[in-house]
């Protein structure tokens, strides 16, 4: 950590949130000297503060700490090539068409990998009504079921929450060619191309 870079990024997050010193510092119950002392470097905030300003500042501590924000690259539009991120405790489904910094119940996480589906949990897609139809034979058991599919296209993706204990059967308008993903609560990601 660097203090002058750490207060540097406090400052610009401060001016861009039209914060004096002295409001920020009332937020925090510190004195606007020891904001001043962050910002040209001289001190940092204690580690018992870092959540609450994160929070005033609209960035993660973690920002603060390094002292700067990266932004991430333009992205291509496709659809396809979007980032799933699966919170392993609550089940909770995060969508990203970039790089992205993701966490849910206090963890950081990670994107998940498509791979080719195993025979164990393949899906079947047939046709129906001008619809792609997707069934799967994969059990569907609290511990461990198919708990999304989504239908991906260049310029699209249309995601399905599906449940334990319920038949896995989604309908999707079929619109030219795609990815058809879906998620294992064990197994992870699973892909194919329809």
């Amino acid at each position: 950590m660097n203090n002058c870079d750490t207060g540097a990024l406090i400052k610009a997050l401060r001016t861009e949130k039209g914060l004096t010193q002295a409001q920020l510092a009332d937020m925090l119950s510190v004195s606007d000297r020891t904001v001043s002392k962050w910002e040209t470097g001289r001190g940092c905030p204690d580690v018992s503060i870092l959540p609450a300003l994160s929070e005033i500042l609209g960035v993660n501590v973690e920002e603060i700490l390094k002292g700067g924000i990266k932004c991430n690259d333009f992205v291509s539009g496709n659809m396809k090539k979007a980032n799933y991120f699966v919170c392993p405790e609550c089940g909770n489904i995060v969508l990203s068409t970039g790089n992205a910094s993701v966490s849910c119940c206090g963890r950081r996480l990670l994107p998940c990998t498509a791979q080719k589906a195993d025979e164990m949990h393949e899906v079947k897609a047939e046709i129906i009504e001008n619809d792609w139809f997707i069934t799967c034979s994969h059990e569907m058991e609290k511990e461990h079921y198919i708990s999304f599919v989504a239908f991906a296209s260049a310029g699209e993706i249309k995601i399905f929450k599906t449940y334990p204990e319920w038949e896995l059967q989604v309908r999707f308008p079929k619109r030219g060619h795609g990815l058809l993903l879906w998620h294992c609560t064990r197994h992870g990601l699973f892909y194919r191309a329809v």
